[in-house]
């Protein structure tokens, strides 16, 4: 299932080094190897971690771009099967970050119900973005809706019988990613640990 390769992008990135001589060809290469011809979404040259490239490698098959409407840091917008980044926008909403993955990202109830497949296409198109606005250095307050994403799909898959083996994708880890990124929604946290009750 494509969900395992996708929940975990990294957040420890650096940024491009200038080539000042030839001690930095294999940075360079290196970058060349990640970056070049790479997908429609990833628009700049901060060097990518190698786990997010191969994310983004992941993700080129199924992901398109419409270079005439931008997002967040100047990305296309991104659609996966779909579902378009443009119309699930957190940035573009009046509420705060988590309060919006909050509305918009609910699951139905009983959980084990909900639309697994569609649930990974809005995260398909978070991850794109996300990888775009690294590829600029650019503000990643996209964070937190991600992180709620990949909570909920963790807990999907529990309820549908299929939970996560890897500690890195299980509903408490992500939990906590969620929590750590959205300090400023406090008030919000214990609906999100309630969720994470929730899973059946």
């Amino acid at each position: 299932m494509r969900f395992f390769g996708l929940l975990a992008i990294g957040a420890g990135l650096v940024s491009a080094a200038p080539i000042v001589s030839d001690l930095a060809i294999p940075a360079a290469s290196e970058l060349s190897s990640r970056q070049a011809g790479s997908a429609c979404f990833i628009i700049g040259n901060t060097v990518l971690p190698k786990e997010t490239s191969d994310f983004v490698n992941q993700l080129r098959p199924r992901i398109t771009c419409n270079n005439s409407r931008r997002t967040l840091s100047n990305v296309p917008d991104v659609t996966s099967d779909g579902v378009s980044f443009s119309s699930i926008n957190f940035a573009t909403s009046s509420q705060a970050p988590l309060q919006f993955a909050l509305s918009r990202f609910a699951t139905p109830t009983p959980l084990r119900s909900a639309n697994l497949a569609q649930f990974q296409r809005q995260l398909d198109v978070y991850i794109a973005t996300e990888a775009g606005i690294r590829s600029v250095n650019g503000n990643l307050a996209i964070k937190v809706p991600k992180f709620f994403l990949q909570f909920q799909i963790s807990r999907i898959q529990t309820a549908q019988g299929n939970p996560p083996r890897a500690a890195g994708l299980q509903v408490n880890h992500l939990l906590e990613k969620v929590l750590k990124n959205s300090p400023r929604e406090s008030q919000l946290h214990e609906q999100v640990r309630a969720l994470a009750r929730t899973l059946a």
